[in-house]
């Protein structure tokens, strides 16, 4: 949390862990605008946004693949749900393909939230809890599973090769799937989460490359890809404008 500039993002309930990620709020409350980037994170965010010169809106954002500035007005609020892909079939049950870098409008009445909702935090999460649990799959393809979980476990450090053989799912069809689902290949998504991992050195100040970046010109080179700026100015985060940066490092 900053002054001029509130964040809040607590974990799911355990039970619906495979499919989303975290809820969050955003705020500003000052009466100037809040300058900041937003980086590829291998999350799909379900916005709830109003504004004293807006109505209540519901936003889908597609997968990102590249950083965006992004400006958030004066004495604006947006509730959060951030999901992982697996909820985009199961929860969402419609592609976010066509709008990869993007983002959909939903219906203000989306999921049964309203306006109302921004007025407490732990309320909006209760109730996204509820809905999201009332959502759940009976049964979910364990192939799909399998996959995400070694994704997640190796920080997309896996080759595509081994993510196949090891989750028995052809890699032709796992590259279907994320094109059809996602608008990217499975080789992409692992960048983006690999990039994330780094976001966790950086946040701390560790500039050299943990992962496995061919060498420190790799690493420059897909930092500044997903981010922007070279690792060292990503790390000092002038002004807090990388906010998921800024969340890794109160952690």
């Amino acid at each position: 949390m900053h002054s001029d500039f509130n964040y809040k993002f607590l974990p799911p309930e355990p039970s619906v862990g495979h499919f989303v990620e975290s809820i969050g709020m955003f705020h500003n409350p000052s009466d100037h605008p809040k300058e900041v980037a937003i980086i590829p994170d291998g999350r799909i965010d379900l916005f709830f946004y109003q504004s004293p010169d807006t109505v209540f809106q519901v936003w889908l954002m597609g997968l990102e693949t590249a950083p965006k500035q992004r400006s958030i007005l004066p004495h604006t609020i947006t509730f959060s749900i951030s999901f992982r892909p697996l909820a985009v079939e199961y929860l969402l049950k419609s592609s976010i393909a066509g709008f990869l870098n993007s983002a959909k409008e939903m219906p203000a009445d989306f999921w049964g939230f309203h306006a109302d909702d921004l007025n407490d935090f732990d309320a909006f999460y209760k109730k996204a809890s509820l809905k999201i649990a009332s959502l759940l799959p009976p049964e979910v393809d364990n192939r799909k599973l399998k996959l995400f979980d070694l994704v997640y476990a190796t920080k997309g450090e896996m080759s595509v090769k081994e993510l196949s053989e090891t989750a028995c799912w052809n890699s032709r069809q796992i590259n279907r799937y994320f094109s059809n689902q996602f608008g990217l290949s499975l080789k992409t998504f692992c960048k983006i989460l690999r990039f994330r991992a780094s976001l966790e050195h950086l946040a701390q100040g560790r500039l050299a490359p943990e992962l496995n970046f061919t060498d420190q010109t790799h690493f420059i080179k897909e930092i500044k890809k997903f981010s922007g700026v070279v690792p060292k100015e990503l790390s000092k985060n002038k002004n807090d404008r990388f906010v998921l940066l800024s969340v890794l490092k109160d952690q």
